[in-house]
């Protein structure tokens, strides 16, 4: 999550930097620039949160395997891309060589090497090896990884409906991560021309167009530009240069100018921007008048959350183990979201998450945003009748409409705490250091490793705020706290192991 993190900032500069903004190229550039090095952030991001303690060791270890191994690779066969998988397989490398090798001792006469300096030599020797391997083996993996592409994008709406409800399907266990990633950052490819400034472009001068089109094109000359699954008319202008930058991935496609791209973003906006509000209301209301009080702070802000930002794990928590019921039918209606505005011909993209911010600051890149706004209307309007009837026909648990002591829980979610003394209480909660082996956070939950899951006390957890616990295997769990999560895990990892916790109060 630590590439994923400075997207916002990205798309910012790109969008102000504009024509039909502020014009400054420097601005865009900069912008730009994040997006085309994202598969090196990846090893950096991935490399520093795979290793023990977060070193810049393991960060410098990333960039050497990802230069390593994308040189390798290239060399043997100058077709391959490895695109964002590049950065990914070189931040594991990375990851693993900084673990093994940063404490390693090696004899007087090589002792500068030692330690944490031995780490990216590692990392590099193993990325050469790896690298070797993939100048034989990647051009079947990039094969594959394009016919499958090709199949999910000519699918059209049957494509669209499985990406969306897999998307809010995987999040119980983390892995909508793994499908987001192959979706907005390596599916389908294309290169950056740079074109006269026309007025359906809002007098920019860049598209993005498939590499055979690309190869087509003589510079100097007029060429009319058509967009597959696009409503931009047929774009004619002249060519002024033909780079040899390419863009992967339905959010770099867009932010590079692909007038297609936005397939895979778009339907998003309506979800968490109208439905989850329109579910959280609904929720709210059909909680017993007495406990409506209690429950309508948490709800709220978690709502108000994913309308903002497009944040949507404290609000999907609260519901998800409550009413399964209830989550299976978001899932389903996220899947139809993507189909409807498809249907309508919108496209929309966003540098972080489907919210407010990327909806206004992405306007002047989407297609038809005020018919994406009518249809988020209308799903917040589906989502708010159906949980409503659901919940009520079915006598399904919603935040209110459980046990007592879960809906204490809920309420005390909202309360302000001092981040130091909660992760104490998280800790102990937990049970303590000698309980835990690895503590590690993304946008959303606490990740961690134990010894014995059995002594978590989860009632507690909850009433310390956490939305839900998550086990995966008998030794894995992830609690979910929302945006707090990178805050409290550091502070956990701040507290001494010899520190006693037997002071520390539990609610």
């Amino acid at each position: 999550m630590l590439p994923i993190a400075v997207l916002p900032v990205a798309a910012l500069l790109l969008r102000l930097g504009q024509g039909d903004l502020l014009d400054i190229p420097f601005m865009a550039n900069a912008g730009n620039a994040i997006f085309t090095n994202l598969p090196l952030l990846f090893g950096l991001g991935i490399a520093i949160g795979l290793s023990k303690d977060g070193s810049g060791a393991a960060g410098l270890a990333g960039a050497v395997s990802y230069f390593v191994l994308t040189a390798t690779a290239t060399t043997i066969d100058s077709a391959i891309d490895m695109s964002f998988f590049g950065g990914i397989i070189a931040g594991v490398i990375a990851g693993h060589a900084y673990n093994a090798f940063h404490v390693t001792a090696l004899p007087q006469w090589l002792a500068f090497f030692s330690g944490k300096r031995l780490v990216p030599i590692m990392a590099g020797l193993f990325a050469l090896v790896v690298g070797a391997v993939a100048g034989y083996v990647w051009p079947a993996i990039q094969s594959g990884l394009d016919a499958f592409a090709q199949a999910v994008s000519g699918s059209g709406h049957l494509g669209q409906f499985i990406y969306g409800t897999l998307n809010r399907a995987l999040i119980p266990v983390g892995l909508h991560h793994v499908l987001n990633t192959f979706f907005w950052f390596g599916m389908n490819e294309c290169q950056e021309v740079v074109v006269e400034s026309v007025a359906v472009l809002n007098n920019a001068t860049q598209l993005c167009v498939p590499k055979d089109v690309a190869a087509s094109l003589v510079v100097g000359q007029e060429h009319t530009f058509t967009f597959a699954n696009s409503v931009t008319p047929e774009i004619t202008t002249v060519v002024k240069e033909v780079t040899d930058v390419t863009k992967s991935g339905d959010l770099h496609r867009f932010f590079g100018g692909d007038k297609s791209a936005g397939v895979f973003m778009n339907g998003f906006f309506p979800v968490m921007m109208f439905g989850l509000p329109g579910a959280a209301l609904a929720m709210y209301l059909a909680a017993p008048a007495n406990r409506r009080a209690q429950v309508g702070g948490a709800l709220f802000s978690v709502a108000f959350c994913s309308f903002l930002t497009g944040i949507t794990e404290p609000l999907e928590f609260m519901f998800v183990f409550l009413a399964p019921a209830l989550y299976a039918l978001h899932a389903i209606f996220t899947g139809l979201a993507l189909v409807v505005a498809n249907m309508f011909g919108t496209l929309h993209g966003f540098g972080f998450s489907a919210g407010l911010i990327d909806f206004v600051l992405n306007w002047g890149l989407a297609t038809k945003p005020f018919t994406l706004l009518v249809i988020g209307l209308c799903f917040g309007a589906l989502y708010f009748f159906t949980f409503s009837a659901a919940i009520r026909i079915f006598n399904l648990k919603s935040p209110g409409r459980e046990d007592e002591d879960e809906a204490e829980a809920v309420a005390d979610s909202g309360a302000s705490k001092d981040n130091t003394k909660l992760a104490k209480q998280y800790l102990k909660a937990l049970g303590g250091h000698e309980n835990l082996t690895t503590i590690d956070a993304c946008i959303t939950r606490l990740r961690l490793s134990l010894k014995d899951q059995s002594i978590v006390d989860e009632k507690t957890l909850k009433s310390l705020g956490a939305m839900g616990v998550v086990k995966l295997g008998p030794n894995n769990l992830q609690v979910i706290l929302g945006p707090l999560a990178e805050i409290v895990a550091t502070e956990m990892k701040n507290i001494s192991p010899t520190e006693d916790l037997s002071a520390v109060q539990l609610p």
